[in-house]
């Protein structure tokens, strides 16, 4: 008599995403089968504004300079992710490593410069960006070291605040050493890279006055900043496997349970900050010799929170993720640029005022009956209800900061919609579009080949399910 066994079930698993899913067929794919799909992949993103398809053009304005300008923010990104998303260090001053890399490479090139090295200098106006580019990735390295070493002790809030105290203290500085920076006229003719002169681009390939052509100076720039992007994603990918990423992430998930298994806690955070702002300073020195022109304005506590952002809204921790926080953080106020809510202030307030009324109705509706419902009924209407919030309020700004020579854009109005969209990122995905997934960080492919490997089960153990 055979008795029946009861084989335990087995949990449900959760139903993986679609992110997820292209993680897990990329994980399970060999090195060299990750190489030859990751290839064509950069060539077409090299391709990108070359080719521009017109679902993502932005009419307003060229395209090229737009995925210059992203690659820019990525690499910030990339440097401010080693510190928010993997050591768990917030860093609300990060701007001020940016302008440090731009500064030093427009102190050392720019005629307006004290400490022009350019005119009969040690630097050739050839190769001068060249030479100041690890320059610039020195000297920030070593602000964040001194700026690490007094103040890393700290935690949470009173770190934010000495970091926010350091980016406005870089501004200050900048607007009132005027014998050194020019002050609020700032600093004109940064070097560039000086390639590809020729009749057609007397001053380069690089050069400001590089426009109109398909191949603008914004899309040898982009290139450029995608061959940086490239270098840092490969040392920070590699530091993340190493010791110094294990310890990272124990800091950021438990500093004091990390200290207490003997990791050096002070030490890693330091290296994180320090390996960020070198990171912060090669964004720098991109924008100042892509811009050419650099003055204290465009180093404000605005565009520190807008990279704090990027690595939010994209999910911290995740290098590729922040990546991608960083495209939406420069592409949509650009595509925005040509979209106008209202051409009058007449109109604008009509519609307001019909949008008041559609408010007083729906909560009217929600007293009477809506509340009683089925629960995607209350879903859909609480959805439909802030949306039509978010739409009143962007049209509330485009109205009241009207101009008379047209109406606002909504591309003007990005920190509403930026703000916005972390509010319902905190509310509805704190983990950001991307978010880090935890796992062995020293053989993780190995240990996931391994899982994923089916196994042959023995003569012995065949028959025991066979009973």
């Amino acid at each position: 008599m055979t008795t029946a066994t009861n084989v335990p079930v087995s949990p449900e698993r959760p139903r993986a995403g679609l992110g997820d899913s292209i993680r897990s067929w990329w994980d399970a794919l060999a090195r060299p089968m990750q190489w030859l799909v990751g290839v064509p992949l950069l060539v077409l993103l090299a391709l990108l504004p070359v080719f521009p398809p017109p679902f993502i053009n932005t009419p307003s304005t060229s395209f090229g300079g737009v995925m210059a300008q992203f690659a820019m923010y990525a690499l910030i990104a990339i440097g401010l992710n080693v510190v928010v998303g993997q050591a768990g260090l917030l860093d609300l001053g990060y701007v001020g490593f940016y302008a440090v890399g731009a500064y030093t490479v427009a102190l050392l090139t720019s005629p307006d410069s004290p400490w022009n090295q350019t005119d009969g200098g040690w630097l050739s106006e050839d190769w001068a960006w060249l030479a100041c580019l690890p320059l610039a990735v020195a000297v920030t390295a070593v602000s964040g070291l001194l700026l690490g070493t007094p103040t890393l002790r700290l935690r949470g809030d009173y770190l934010a605040i000495v970091t926010l105290g350091f980016g406005e203290i870089v501004r200050l500085l900048a607007d009132n050493l005027t014998e050194v920076t020019n002050g609020s006229l700032g600093l004109s003719q940064i070097a560039y890279p000086r390639v590809g002169e020729s009749e057609e681009h007397p001053q380069g390939v690089f050069s400001a006055g590089n426009v109109g052509d398909t191949l603008n100076s914004g899309v040898w720039w982009y290139w450029l900043g995608m061959i940086l992007v490239i270098i840092v994603l490969l040392v920070v990918g590699n530091l993340e496997r190493s010791r110094v990423g294990r310890s990272w992430v124990a800091i950021r998930e438990d500093e004091d349970a990390a200290e207490i298994m003997g990791v050096p806690t002070f030490r890693f955070k330091l290296w994180a900050f320090t390996i960020g702002a070198a990171v912060g300073g090669m964004s720098g020195a991109l924008y100042a010799g892509q811009v050419q022109f650099i003055n204290p304005t465009g180093f404000n506590i605005i565009n520190s929170m807008l990279f704090l952002c990027a690595v939010v809204i994209g999910g911290q921790g995740n290098k590729l993720g922040v990546i991608v926080g960083a495209f939406i953080i420069v592409y949509l106020p650009n595509r925005l640029m040509s979209v106008q809510l209202v051409t009058d202030e007449t109109t604008g307030y009509v519609i307001l005022g019909v949008l008041a009324l559609v408010f007083v109705g729906l909560s009217v509706a929600w007293r009477l009956w809506l509340h009683e419902q089925a629960p995607w009924v209350r879903r859909v209407f609480i959805t439909v209800t802030v949306l039509l919030g978010i739409y009143a309020l962007l049209l509330l700004g485009s109205v009241l900061l009207f101009r008379p020579g047209g109406a606002q854009t909504l591309g003007d109005l990005k920190y509403l919609y930026f703000g916005l969209a972390l509010v319902v990122m905190m509310i509805l995905r704190p983990q950001g579009l991307f978010p880090a997934r935890q796992k062995l960080l020293a053989y993780g492919r190995q240990v996931y080949q391994a899982v994923r490997r089916p196994t042959q089960a023995s003569p012995t153990e065949q028959a025991e399910v066979a009973r």
